[in-house]
């Protein structure tokens, strides 16, 4: 299996614009920018979002596939993925996730969520720390 993505860009660094496309079409020419990017200053998106937005869902589709293993089939799953930077490095990853699972306790949930921290195949990519810290919801 091969997964595509574009990205076009024009102009200069700082006053260019450009926009990124998925194979699904759930991306269709997204506009992205150094504002965007930097400043906050125009909507769209950028790649350190974009970044947090694929190990969210990678990490929850993981703790998903442990429950899974398990018997058990969570009634929901939030993860916030916060990617930090410091200057123009990547430093880290932290998820953040509540669950509601029957038939578990707070202590397995949370068990579970680290294994999936580590597991994932976003995380399994990234060379920087990556935390994650769980919410159980009885």
């Amino acid at each position: 299996m091969k997964r595509t993505a574009n990205a076009h860009w024009a102009g200069n660094l700082k006053e260019g614009k450009g926009n990124l496309s998925t194979q699904s079409g759930i991306l269709n020419q997204t506009n992205y920018s150094f504002k965007t990017r930097f400043t906050g200053e125009e909507t769209g998106t950028n790649p350190e979002e974009l970044l947090a937005a694929a190990h969210a869902g990678c990490f929850t589709m993981a703790v998903s596939a442990i429950l899974t293993e398990k018997g058990l089939s969570a009634t929901a799953l939030d993860t916030e993925a916060t990617v930090s930077m410091e200057g123009l490095s990547i430093t880290a990853v932290h998820l953040n996730i509540t669950g509601s699972v029957s038939g578990i306790t707070a202590e397995v949930f949370e068990a579970i969520t680290k294994g999936a921290e580590q597991n994932c195949l976003i995380s399994k990519v990234l060379n920087i720390p990556i935390s994650s810290e769980a919410h159980f919801i009885a």
